[in-house]
């Protein structure tokens, strides 16, 4: 497949898989601020960006002419949707949904998770901490919330690996290629088809048993589409924003001695630092699709296009942060949004939380200098979440 031709407007022809974008979209997101706060492209078939924190907050909340039936912006648009409840659900069907998965994920079940996610991180130090060196998305950071969900699951770690393979699948290579969406697919659901027969033959207390048991607002069991669906949903997007979120705040660090000292010295703020860290570097766009003629921020928007909607770029706002491409890990006033906002805001937002802060607080411990390989390169990913997925850090002091 050939590549798309590089951007030379943004406003009008904008491409969030734009090298210059995977590499680094602020400048990008404050150009278009400041010419235009909803930007638009013909390319992946028609999406809206909006740029500005009150745009994003006004289309989160407006689910009559917005749909979040699909989410991810892409060059294929399948009919009907693959559902992945509740992220793809609108009301009133959305409601119900998500207090399906409220209680796992809430603030009580995922402190239950904090020890086990401690010697995680300090099982994966342990296998690199006396190398002068080590590639920390690919030994550290992806595996801290890959591990988690295969706990809450209740599926052999070891099957971490090939959630990392659908992720990227799914969410980079699919963005052009839909055939490796479906591909993808069509695995997970063998997987979980599997994993589902074996607990109606030795029921678990894990969360796949958790929605098989569940009922929908009939009082029926959920339909195996729903369960299918609302189980990717876990996988993809429980992984792929922690492990960019983690990985995102080691690369700050790893460049900014400052705070990696001021953070050692005082560890109390950290739960602060993660919270500047989440809105800096808010790994998540969500996609909505309009469906009735409307207009935000004075741009009218038409049914058939696709929103990328960018907390990230939201969260870079200057009318709402004060120096906002600054990061300033004592921030005290943050009202963020790197977890969305509205109905459909994250309901894993306590776990990437826990994760973000157990796994910055275990490295810190035991590897307080630590800097960027000049020798290496930090790779990001592409498309809808942002992270690293190759950081070369040396360890030890220079």
């Amino acid at each position: 497949m050939s590549s798309p031709a590089p951007v030379t407007d943004w406003v009008h022809d904008f491409d969030h898989t734009d090298p210059r974008w995977t590499e680094n979209p602020y400048p990008i997101w404050d150009e278009l601020r400041a010419k235009c706060p909803i930007a638009h492209t013909n390319r992946f078939l028609g999406v809206y960006l909006p740029t500005t924190y009150e745009a994003v907050k006004q289309i989160s909340h407006d689910t009559e002419h917005f749909s979040s039936r699909r989410v991810v912006v892409r060059n294929f648009r399948p009919e009907p949707p693959p559902p992945a409840p509740p992220i793809t659900s609108d009301p009133p069907a959305h409601k119900h949904a998500k207090q399906i998965l409220l209680p796992p994920f809430a603030p009580e079940a995922v402190a239950k998770l904090k020890p086990r996610i401690r010697a995680i991180c300090n099982e994966l130090i342990d296998g690199f901490i006396n190398e002068k060196g080590c590639d920390a998305a690919a030994r550290y950071t992806r595996y801290i919330p890959t591990r988690a969900i295969t706990i809450m699951l209740g599926v052999p770690e070891e099957d971490g690996d090939l959630f990392i393979k659908w992720i990227h699948e799914i969410l980079e290579v699919g963005l052009n290629d839909d055939a490796a969406v479906m591909q993808a697919v069509r695995e997970m659901v063998g997987y979980f088809a599997g994993q589902i027969e074996a607990r109606k033959k030795h029921p678990t207390s894990d969360l796949i048993a958790t929605l098989m048991n569940a009922r929908g607002e009939d009082g029926q069991p959920l339909t195996d589409m729903h369960v299918q669906g609302a189980l990717r949903l876990l996988l993809v997007a429980g992984i792929d924003t922690a492990w960019g979120a983690i990985g995102s705040s080691l690369w700050h660090l790893a460049q900014t001695p400052a705070d990696r000292e001021r953070l050692i010295a005082e560890p109390e703020l950290i739960p602060t630092a993660v919270e500047e860290f989440l809105r800096a570097f808010a790994p998540a766009t969500s996609g909505r699709e309009v469906m009735k003629e409307t207009a935000v921020s004075g741009c009218p928007m038409k049914p058939g296009n696709m929103v990328l909607l960018s907390f990230p770029a939201a969260n870079r706002d200057p009318a709402v942060f004060p120096d906002a491409d600054k990061i300033i890990i004592d921030r005290k006033e943050n009202r963020h949004i790197a977890f969305g906002v509205g109905i459909h805001r994250c309901v894993g937002a306590h776990l990437a939380r826990m994760e973000m802060l157990v796994a910055i607080e275990e490295w810190l411990k035991r590897i307080p200098e630590f800097r960027l390989d000049p020798s290496g390169e930090v790779k990001w990913s592409e498309g809808s979440v942002r992270g690293p997925r190759q950081l070369p850090l040396l360890l030890g002091k220079a």
